[in-house]
């Protein structure tokens, strides 16, 4: 199963994530630490075309797991997902695929998220270096509704009610 991890910078996506898949034996693919990881940093453009590009090898990365093993669950991370296209592009791969998609939409108050992301780039240890709250209110202003089945989760709660919420929709049969 896909499980992918929507919403805006410093909603909380990658922590739940990781949360998560703690518990269901999962791997997070996460696009920031991918591109970091794919590209050296003069030739990180953080483009729509440099992102399209690294979520179409995340895909390929998923379906190696899905070789091996058909009954992984793999969190597609790092992505907002707040543009129908994307959206578009995640179901008809899944569908093209085969595989069973889930979707958990983070959100959370802007002052949360913006304490988040100041933390985060005082810290220096996001691999996205373009990511703080001027470009969540720009993703936010943008930002198309999710219109597929999905759960929306207010990570500004307590983590373990997140996970338990998130644990609930995971694991119900369609």
């Amino acid at each position: 199963m896909i499980v992918t991890m929507a919403g805006l910078p410093g909603t909380g996506k990658s922590t739940l994530a990781r949360a998560l898949a703690g518990r269901l034996n999962a791997v997070v693919l996460n696009k920031d630490t991918l591109r970091a990881a794919m590209f050296p940093p003069e030739e990180i453009e953080y483009s729509h075309q440099q992102d399209d590009f690294v979520v179409s090898v995340m895909f390929d990365v998923a379906g190696y797991y899905f070789r091996k093993d058909p009954a992984r669950v793999v969190f597609l991370d790092g992505r907002t997902f707040s543009k129908k296209a994307q959206i578009d592009t995640l179901v008809a791969t899944c569908a093209e695929r085969g595989w069973k998609l889930k979707v958990i939409e983070c959100v959370c108050p802007d002052d949360v998220a913006r304490a988040r992301l100041e933390r985060d780039v005082l810290s220096g240890l996001h691999p996205a270096a373009d990511r703080d709250f001027s470009l969540y209110l720009r993703l936010k202003a943008q930002a198309d509704p999710i219109t597929i089945p999905h759960l929306t989760i207010d990570t500004g709660e307590p983590l373990e009610d997140c996970v338990q919420r998130s644990l609930s929709y995971l694991l119900k049969t369609p």
